[in-house]
């Protein structure tokens, strides 16, 4: 996938490809050594992912032009990008054409968000966002505890468990435990 969106992007005019990496950690590196006008980075990478790399680069940059290329469109996921400092989010999915046009596009100051994952986002606008103390539960319970257990690893009563799995359901608009774990998973609450 990386050779192919090196290709693509070398074969605009106007652009060239400076460096490469192959997780988050050398992303960092490579980062600080080029200072290239604008980086695409993956959420998903060994190590160090997308996200901490994101973070860490605009923390030190504020004022670098990250792009998003990644096969997540989980609403949480892309909330979590673009406010650590990302400027765009596209799918692997995205064409050639797309994919230059959007490099074009923040290199202009401007923020682009791919079609599919705006309709993502758009779709849970008006949902609550999972507290820390439901996702606290919610990992748990994804890692096939019972109430019991979860109570006891958290310290806290079964009835306050019962109350934060009723909400996450509610926020979810979840069937039951097993189906709130999958959407959860799915709209990227896990990757923090």
């Amino acid at each position: 996938m990386r050779d192919g969106v090196a290709a693509a992007i070398e074969s605009g005019p106007d652009m060239v490809v400076v460096g490469q990496a192959a997780d988050g950690a050398e992303a960092i590196v490579r980062f600080r050594e080029l200072l290239p006008d604008v980086a695409l980075i993956d959420l998903q990478m060994p190590g160090v992912d997308g996200l901490q790399a994101i973070a860490t680069i605009c923390g030190e940059y504020p004022a670098a032009r990250i792009i998003v290329l990644t096969s997540y469109p989980g609403d949480a996921r892309v909330k979590r990008a673009l406010t650590f400092g990302a400027c765009a989010y596209l799918l692997k999915t995205a064409t050639r054409e797309e994919i230059l046009t959007a490099i074009r596009s923040v290199m202009g100051g401007k923020r682009v968000v791919a079609s599919e994952v705006a309709g993502e986002i758009a779709s849970h606008a008006w949902s609550e966002m999972l507290s820390d103390r439901e996702l606290s539960v919610l990992r748990l319970v994804a890692t096939g505890h019972t109430n019991k257990r979860i109570a006891d690893v958290l310290c806290i009563s079964e009835d306050t468990v019962k109350a934060r799995l009723k909400n996450i359901m509610t926020k979810l608009d979840a069937m039951d435990r097993t189906h709130a774990v999958t959407l959860a998973r799915d709209r990227g609450f896990f990757d923090a």
